[in-house]
């Protein structure tokens, strides 16, 4: 069994999801307006919830990496979940994030969304990275651009039209220097 590392940043604690966050990972995935940019865009009932907590608890075990759930480091507070994702379909290792409607606009996702990439690249050293944005969620689209995200095509992927952002580890700054 994996042992899912805990990360600190100045804000946050990433620490592994557990039955503990359900309630409010749960929460969470019931509100429209924090699932409609994610997924088929529709809420979840918890028994779904239920099931998208044990997948992603389980990615670890399968990939040896996954989402972490994010916590306040002052307050324990759980205010997300961030991470990386490769299930069966994806087109490349996928960095993602979600919060909770009250801990939006704060900069937590781009503070995750730096330890998740530096994990990426110094624990997994993962030559690319990926987020899939929906085209017209214009606030993940500026986040990826803060982390560094180059804009490098749209894909229609699950259902729906999706900017494509690549991330490279700093020794290798854009695809161009792949190539």
């Amino acid at each position: 069994m994996i042992t899912i590392p805990t990360i600190e940043t100045s804000r946050l604690r990433l620490t592994a999801l557990n039955e503990r966050h359900f309630d409010d990972y749960a929460a969470m995935l019931a509100d429209p307006d924090s699932t409609r940019w994610i997924g088929d865009g529709l809420p979840l009932d918890r028994t779904n919830a239920w099931r998208s907590l044990a997948m992603l608890i389980g990615h670890w075990q399968l990939r040896g990496y996954g989402m972490w759930a994010l916590e306040l480091k002052a307050t324990g507070e759980f205010i997300g979940r961030a991470g990386l994702l490769h299930p069966e379909g994806w087109p490349d290792v996928e960095m993602g994030w979600m919060l909770k409607p009250d801990h939006r606009h704060h900069g937590y996702a781009t503070e995750a969304g730096t330890a998740v990439l530096d994990y990426a690249w110094e624990h997994l050293h993962m030559q690319r990275v990926i987020s899939l944005v929906r085209v017209g969620n214009d606030a993940s689209d500026r986040v990826a651009e803060r982390l560094g995200g180059e804009h490098i095509e749209d894909i229609h992927f699950f259902g729906s039209e999706n900017h494509v952002f690549a991330y490279y580890p700093p020794h290798r700054q854009s695809r161009r220097a792949i190539a």
